[in-house]
């Protein structure tokens, strides 16, 4: 269950060599995110909801990708990290492209004897690893465009470590929120003075080969991830369920133990301080993951939740770098805080927070479905202490002790 991938970007021995010293530019607008997309790209799509300020921006050029979104119009804070450097380089790097974006559309297992990501016959090293095309460079085909949703599509055939081909075609539909579907979703009413973004991605996978796809040799899962802005006053919120021997299902340790400081267990809750300062990662097994992981951010007064599937029986696919006993045990949700290597390098500074569906036989024409929903709100200490409390029943006043703790 424990991946060398950081969060589902590339491994420690390989980050400098994916992208050195890529900070983006920080403390930038939507609209000014927005500029410099379709200054770089050819396919930028703008969804905005009525009222002109809840806005979302996807991109074919990169798979389909939200790069990010606002309740503020132009003037209003952009959720999503970007890769400056990488996105106005105007080449592809090797191994893997990381663009950064809010959410973007990534296919597993990573490591193991189902790998997409390594050769047959190879060993699992960083030199061999390679994030396949078609979730990487491949730009994907616009099917349908309106005001606050557009759905793409694209095809092609991977193969996996054990030499299994899996000729696919992707669907992915981006869908902007209203109020009434913000509330529907939460399952209670936004409390006054704040204000929302909110969309969902429908995410399919369609066997469109000849025969069926085989647990013993190999499946795939639709692995979604986030990449947000990160400040010294964020912490990811992760639920999980408190079942006895909670913990044996939480990993804290894919890049050493996660510092204490820097990790809280409390009730059925893990807080994870988002600096962008320590490398860390969590993974969390279907057993105990739960929907509903997300963030706080104290200092822009900001909350960010995401609801997804989690089937607590499913084969999730597992990613570690080596031929496993275990292949379908993998994680369901992981959460990642980035930081510096060794050498003084970064990518970021970012944080994720990544979804995974359960992995499926398919017979040919088959479809394995996956959905995943990303709400932001701003909004003053006391709303945000409303929505922490009915989305985690979590005390802000707890969480800022946690993130005074360093």
């Amino acid at each position: 269950m424990k991946s060398m991938l950081i969060a589902g970007c590339i491994t420690a021995a390989g980050l400098t060599a994916c992208n050195s010293s890529t900070e983006s530019k920080t403390a930038n607008t939507f609209g000014e995110d927005v500029a410099f997309l379709k200054q770089h790209l050819q396919n930028v799509i703008v969804l905005t909801h009525p009222d002109g300020k809840s806005q979302v921006v996807v991109t074919g050029d990169y798979q389909a990708r939200v790069m990010t979104s606002t309740t503020g119009g132009n003037d209003g804070k952009s959720y999503g990290w970007i890769n400056y450097n990488l996105v106005s380089a105007h080449k592809l790097n090797p191994h893997i492209n990381a663009f950064g974006g809010e959410e973007r559309f990534w296919l597993g297992p990573e490591g193991g004897q189902y790998s997409l990501f390594f050769p047959a016959g190879k060993t699992f090293e960083f030199d061999n690893w390679q994030t396949p095309p078609l979730i990487d460079t491949v730009h994907y085909q616009m099917t349908a465009h309106s005001d606050t949703s557009v759905t793409y599509e694209q095809s092609g055939v991977l193969q996996n470590y054990s030499g299994s081909n899996f000729p696919v075609k992707i669907t992915r539909s981006v869908r902007l929120l209203g109020q009434v579907d913000i509330n529907t979703a939460l399952g209670f009413t936004l409390p006054q003075g704040v204000t929302a973004v909110a969309y969902e991605t429908d995410n399919a996978v369609t066997n469109v080969g000849d025969s069926a796809w085989q647990q013993q040799n190999g499946l795939l899962s639709i692995w979604l991830l986030g990449m947000f802005r990160p400040s010294d006053q964020t912490a990811i919120v992760a639920p999980f369920k408190g079942i006895e021997n909670a913990k044996g299902y939480i990993t804290d340790d894919y890049f050493g133990k996660i510092a204490d400081k820097n990790l809280l267990v409390k009730d059925s809750l893990l807080l994870f301080r988002a600096d962008g300062k320590a490398r860390g990662k969590l993974g969390l097994s279907p057993v105990v993951a739960k929907s509903g992981a997300g963030s706080i951010d104290l200092e822009h007064n900001t909350l960010t939740v995401l609801f997804y599937e989690v089937v607590p029986t499913g084969s999730y696919v597992n990613s570690k770098w080596e031929l496993q006993k275990e292949p379908f045990k993998g994680d369901a949700v992981n959460c990642y805080n980035d930081g510096p290597l060794a050498d003084g390098t970064q990518m970021g500074p970012f944080y994720e927070v990544e979804s995974s569906s359960a992995a499926l036989p398919l017979k040919p024409g088959e479809s394995l479905k996956y959905r995943q929903t990303t709400m932001h709100f701003e909004g003053s200490k006391e709303a945000l202490q409303s929505l922490a409390t009915q989305l985690w029943q979590l005390s802000l006043d707890d969480v800022q002790h946690f993130l005074n703790n360093k």
